[in-house]
Parts: C-alpha cells; sequence; structure tokens
C-alpha cells in the first residue's frame, strides 16, 4: 500500500494541545512541538481503551502521565494540584495567577463554547493555558487556535470539571514551572525511549479498563470493527481527532528519532505516519474496506518499532 516512503516534516495546524500549552509555560527556552510531543511519549504505539476507544498513542499512555514524563526527562519541573471543590480552585487559580499564567487541564472541550460547534459534553479531552480570572469570566489562551479566548466563569467551570474525561481530576491546574537542569533536545529524546519500549512490548502500567488493547493488538480489533460497520460516533472520533494527531506525532517522532542517529527507527515510525495519514480519505469517503486493510497493514509495524527501538 506504501510504496515509497518519504521522510519530510510536517509543519502545520493539529491538535497539540498539551504540547503547545506547554511550549506556552516553558517560554523561550521550550524545545519545538516536535520534541515536546516526541518526549511525552505519545507517539510509541496504539490503543483500544476498552475495547471501544480507539487512540493513536502509547498503550496505558494519557496525556498527564506524558506531561510529567516530558518535564522529567526535560529538566524540568512543576507544581501540579487537582482541588475537588469548586471555589477552592477557583480561590487557588486567583492566587496563582498573581504569579503569572496557569496551564489548565484537562478540561473537557465541549464547554468551551468559544469554539463554534461547541454546545455541551462531548467526551473530548483538552488543555489551555489561563491568563486572567474574575467572578464574570476567564481569559484563555487556547491552542487549538484561540488567542485571548473569553468564556463566562460557570461555563469554565464546567470545561475544568472534566467530569466527562475519561483521565485526571478535577480542576488540574500547573505552576511553578523551574528549569533545574539543562537538557540537550537530543539528551531528552534518548531518554524517553525506555518507556516507549516498554509500552510497545504491552507494559500498559495499571488504571486501564477492562478489554483494553494495545499495539498490534488494538490495530486488528479496530479493523475488525471498521469492517463490520463503522458507526457515526467511531468515524466521528477517528476523522476530527485520532488520526490527524496520531500522523503528525508519528511524523514528528520519525524526524526526532533521526536526530538522534535512530535511523532504522525513523523510517518505521515515517511508514506508520504514512498508513495513519492515509486512514483519513479512505474514512470520510468511507471506504472501509481499505481503511481496516492499512490497519492490518500498520498492526506488525508496532513490533518492528520496538525492535528497531532496542537495537544497538
Amino acid at each position: 500500500m506504501v510504496e515509497h516512503v518519504i521522510d519530510f516534516p510536517y509543519r502545520g495546524s493539529g491538535p497539540y494541545c498539551y504540547a503547545n500549552s506547554l511550549a506556552m509555560m516553558l517560554g523561550s527556552d521550550a524545545p519545538p512541538s516536535d520534541v515536546l510531543e516526541t518526549v511525552t511519549g505519545s507517539p510509541f504505539g496504539m490503543q483500544l481503551v476498552g475495547g471501544s476507544l480507539p487512540f493513536f498513542d502509547a498503550f496505558g499512555w494519557d496525556p498527564d502521565l506524558g506531561i510529567g514524563e516530558a518535564l522529567d526527562v526535560l529538566g524540568w519541573s512543576a507544581e501540579t494540584v487537582s482541588e475537588p471543590e469548586p471555589d477552592a480552585a477557583f480561590a487557588l487559580l486567583a492566587r496563582k495567577l498573581a504569579d503569572g499564567p496557569v496551564m489548565a487541564g484537562p478540561v473537557e472541550m465541549g464547554h468551551l463554547r468559544y469554539q463554534p460547534g461547541m454546545t455541551g459534553p462531548i467526551g473530548a479531552d483538552h488543555f489551555l493555558v489561563v491568563l486572567a480570572a474574575d467572578d464574570e469570566s476567564v481569559t484563555v489562551h487556547d491552542p487549538q487556535g484561540y488567542p485571548y479566548a473569553r468564556l463566562p466563569r460557570a461555563e469554565f467551570a464546567a470545561a475544568w470539571l472534566a467530569e466527562s474525561v475519561a483521565y485526571g481530576k478535577p480542576h488540574t491546574m500547573r505552576t511553578g514551572f523551574v528549569r533545574d537542569t539543562v537538557v540537550s533536545e537530543e539528551a531528552a529524546i534518548a531518554a524517553a525511549l525506555p518507556r516507549a519500549i516498554k509500552r510497545l512490548g504491552g507494559e500498559a502500567g495499571g488504571g486501564l479498563p477492562p478489554g483494553s488493547l494495545g499495539n498490534a493488538d488494538a490495530a486488528l480489533a479496530l479493523a475488525a470493527r471498521i469492517d463490520s460497520g463503522c458507526d457515526p460516533d467511531l468515524r466521528g472520533l477517528l476523522v476530527h481527532f485520532a488520526v490527524r494527531v496520531g500522523a503528525r506525532r508519528l511524523a514528528d517522532a520519525s524526524v526526532c528519532l533521526r536526530r538522534i542517529g535512530r535511523d532504522g527507527a525513523a523510517a518505521v515510525a515515517t511508514t506508520q505516519a504514512r498508513l495513519v495519514g492515509s486512514l483519513q480519505y479512505d474514512l470520510v469517503t468511507e471506504d472501509d474496506l481499505r481503511a481496516a486493510e492499512t490497519l492490518r497493514t500498520l498492526a506488525p509495524t508496532y513490533e518492528q518499532l520496538r525492535r528497531a527501538l532496542t537495537a544497538s
């Protein structure tokens, strides 16, 4: 299906909310978004959460884990607080904002009504940077493409509660970002690989719901679901989010792997990016047989990537 693989960096828009929010918080010392995304560990695998929700990210991974892992390998630290009671959370947010912007998330994207079409919870996680808050409204930099967006306090509160998000805690905020040691981007990329290898080998840690599948098993199970009839909710998740971000993070991982001399692993990641990216047209046009075949072709590449990463 993919006769000739061109390894060419992608630049453009995409759903990189936590990587871009993190870049805003790190300021002038922030690595580029491709490095940030790669060192979160997200590109290295696939998962079918609960046997039903597909994501082209590492098995057992979520953005909360990834942000912490990225800060660790980059030599940064930050204070992370989750306050369950809404009024106390807003009081703490106000105190933190006195020292500068605050990274908030996960939040429920469906409550962010400055985004067209958002009218209520859709089960979509999101991250953003809070710039100001008072009794009436909250002002944010939303990396989805909405700088200085204003939202009524009650609507932000509903988003920040994150009741419909599958991971994380209510009213989570990150502040006090400190660079503890200077780590080169290449060293950070290399330091992220041991966790990637474990997840590609099926080590997911705890917290996944029953029936969750990873990597090749996830790709094959998703292919079977699409073959038997791709329902509208599944198609929507894939074409509006999962495929777009999955292809981009794999393309970015390939560039980063090549930077540290891991050309074999980079070639596998590029092949994966091409396969995942090719799903977009087929799923939008409902060529589900072709999409399922692409997923079956993708399945063995996760073991190929693990072997390439473990090779000296």
